[in-house]
């Protein structure tokens, strides 16, 4: 493991320690001075994570005459708002020689993320669960003003994972680890599209490190669903290479397409469930097996024969893909968020007509690839239902009808081209939506 660790890191551009194993957290206080000699330490947690772990580092820090604050969100549930990025930074201009300690899951390293990039800064986290792939990411997905977005900025220096602490988290914060590494698999099949498109060239340090240990990281549902701290311990080296591919490209294209956008959409409305907001990766988990459904059917296509010509003559100029935008996200939060997104990924008659004539002249090859990528909708569930995760709307209070009702938001809400993108040029997307929540389907509306 170590060796693969070393490896890993070598793809990294921002983070340069990654201790992982049980009780590491006693060394933080050596990893902090090492990465930030004569600086105090900030440490950040919430009302759950501070008995978690906080309080122990606190004390660490303390024990090892390291200066050291401490600062705890009352929340009990809370997710990663500007306002409270406005906090932590407010916790920095008041102590300007400090640097931060994130201890928590996501939400409070993406605080801390973008807080130490705008004060010009790097700052060290442990994480107190395997929920997301977001530790080490380039980035930080903060909603604001009322946009999900993702504001971009560097990773830790040093994440300290204590495994004793992560698999000792609640089991649902687990499962949805489980699930947003799982959306690597539908995404990887997007981000080879893209490559054919050209739009999205494959960055291949970022698609190795990732997609090549991929299947096994995920290969034990029964051990994450036990809490066996082996199987939790591989769950989150694939989390944390998820986001060593993201420092490596730049972007968050290794690690998130559409399987993310529906969890987007949710974040954007506010949507709730028993009155509670749902969690990242519990959302991306109705997507991720959203997208799985529809690589399923799209695979059952031929493409061999499609006809190039007619699909590049009937696609829509640039004027009326906009106003069906503009339409489709009337009344929205951001009612231009869709004109704006989709104007980046436009392409012309004769982009379309080449696009698609590379499908059509590969197809029976390129249908073999998705097919060794993208795993079956039934496999993908069957390990959520496993693991614990969402493995079907109803689970966060999504009705089919609801999810289908998103699908046209989330074909154009991001620049990235996406598999639905590739079915309207071809003119296959109507084709899809019924295979997938028609009669029979695997979002079946009026059999969920």
């Amino acid at each position: 493991m170590q060796d693969r660790i070393a490896k890993a890191l070598g793809i990294a551009t921002d983070t340069r320690v990654f201790e992982m194993g049980s009780g590491v957290s006693g060394k933080a206080p050596d990893v902090f001075r090492n990465c930030f000699p004569g600086k105090k330490a900030m440490i950040v947690a919430d009302v759950h994570t501070w008995p978690a772990l906080g309080e122990k580092v606190y004390a660490a820090f303390r024990g090892a005459g390291i200066p050291v604050e401490r600062d705890i969100i009352p929340e009990k549930e809370f997710h990663a708002e500007w306002s409270y990025v406005e906090r932590v930074d407010a916790l920095l201009d008041a102590h300007p020689s400090a640097v931060l300690v994130s201890v928590g899951s996501g939400v409070i390293n993406d605080l801390c993320k973008l807080s130490s990039h705008h004060h010009g800064q790097s700052y060290l986290t442990l994480p107190t669960a395997a929920s997301v792939d977001g530790y080490t990411s380039f980035g930080a997905s903060i909603t604001y003003q009322g946009l999900k977005q993702t504001f971009e900025c560097p990773a830790p220096v040093a994440v300290v994972a204590d495994i004793d602490v992560i698999a000792a988290a609640p089991k649902e914060l687990t499962a949805a680890g489980y699930a947003d590494l799982a959306a690597k698999v539908p995404c990887g099949a997007e981000w080879m599209i893209a490559d054919l498109f050209g739009t999205e060239p494959i960055h291949p340090a970022a698609w190795h490190v990732l997609q090549d240990v991929l299947d096994g990281m995920l290969s034990d549902p029964e051990g994450v669903a036990a809490g066996d701290p082996d199987a939790i311990a591989l769950l989150f080296e694939g989390l944390t290479y998820s986001g060593f591919a993201m420092q490596a490209a730049r972007s968050s294209r290794p690690a998130s397409c559409t399987d993310h956008l529906f969890s987007h959409y949710l974040d954007m409305t506010a949507h709730r469930y028993k009155g509670k907001l749902q969690s990242h990766g519990f959302q991306v988990a109705i997507g991720t097996l959203t997208m799985c459904a529809f690589f399923d059917a799209f695979l059952e296509m031929d493409l061999s024969t499609l006809d190039v010509d007619a699909c590049a003559a009937a696609w829509p100029s640039l004027e009326e893909e906009q106003a069906r935008a503009r339409k489709v996200f009337e009344g929205f939060v951001d009612p231009e968020l869709g004109v704006r997104e989709m104007t980046k990924k436009y392409g012309d008659k004769a982009t379309v007509r080449e696009q698609l004539a590379k499908v059509r002249d590969n197809w029976p090859a390129l249908r073999e690839q998705y097919r060794a990528q993208v795993w079956p909708f039934e496999k993908m569930r069957e390990c959520f239902q496993i693991v614990g995760a969402p493995a079907d709307p109803s689970d966060i209070g999504v009705s089919r009808q609801m999810l289908k009702d998103m699908v046209p938001y989330t074909q154009l809400m991001r620049y990235r081209i996406n598999l639905l993108d590739l079915a309207k040029r071809a003119r296959i997307y109507d084709a899809l939506v019924e295979k997938v929540f028609g009669p029979g389907g695997a979002w079946d509306v009026n059999a969920g």
